[in-house]
């Protein structure tokens, strides 16, 4: 530990250039205390993560390409373009802006350049697990509530049809040795409560509620486990249930 302490300093006191540290081989906690630091440093640099996709908005918007729809998200969203998965809806004018590990504070702030810019006719949002989870500090539900509501309504406001997606369910079938369960870090009661909001808020404002949860779930409660490797990323049969419904409620957006 006093070791780890002296690095922390180090990495504070020199500059980012200068960062020159190694860990020594033979002591796991110092390199993974490092590869910490040197994650939130590139955090700290990019909070919100725009340069994920500066340069690809930039060829989109010089080529006049047409989006009809932008999905934002985490990395459920995020991984729904990976070829295993069966690709992100091939052959639809739609746009992946899914950045793994994301809340809805960092969708937020991506909103203008990552969907606004773009003037879709549908945005699909799918988010909360990991503020739920505490990715980026602790949230509490009105804290998740008020994020996305902001969302919809910078969305709403230039005349974009919002798709409100249900937070996935979860279990804890698959949990690894000495790992908590994703039932531990996002509690099921917690996303029953949000989703329960969202439906609501969905139908108040006359957005769209795509509901994934209650088409991936076992008579638990939980996360089917053959939807999943890790009790928490959907695998190729789970995007075969949710690619249908995410059409359907596009569809539905657009009349």
């Amino acid at each position: 530990m006093r070791n780890v302490l002296m690095l922390f300093l180090l990495s504070i006191a020199l500059p980012a250039r200068a960062q020159t540290v190694s860990a020594p081989t033979d002591c796991p906690e110092v390199t993974r205390a490092i590869q910490d630091l040197m994650r939130q440093d590139a955090r700290l640099r990019d909070w919100p993560e725009l340069q994920r996709y500066r340069m690809a908005n930039a060829d989109l918007l010089r080529g006049g390409t047409r989006v009809d729809v932008v999905f934002l998200g985490d990395s459920i969203t995020d991984a729904w373009s990976n070829e295993r998965y069966g690709g992100f809806f091939p052959g639809k004018p739609y746009v992946n802006r899914g950045i793994s590990g994301q809340t809805t504070p960092q969708m937020l702030v991506r909103m203008k350049p990552d969907v606004l810019a773009f003037s879709p006719k549908v945005l699909v949002l799918l988010a909360g697990t990991n503020d739920i989870a505490g990715n980026t500090g602790p949230e509490t539900d009105e804290d998740i509530q008020r994020n996305i509501a902001a969302i919809a309504e910078l969305a709403s406001a230039a005349g974009i049809r919002v798709v409100l997606s249900s937070v996935m369910p979860v279990s804890a079938y698959h949990v690894a040795p000495g790992a908590p369960p994703q039932t531990a870090r996002r509690p099921p009661s917690r996303i029953n409560t949000l989703n329960t909001w969202l439906r609501t808020y969905a139908a108040a404002h006359k957005h769209v509620y795509l509901d994934y949860f209650s088409a991936m779930t076992d008579e638990k409660g939980m996360l089917r486990t053959e939807l999943s490797e890790d009790d928490l990323h959907p695998n190729g049969r789970g995007y075969a249930i949710m690619t249908p419904l995410a059409e359907a409620a596009i569809t539905q957006a657009m009349r």
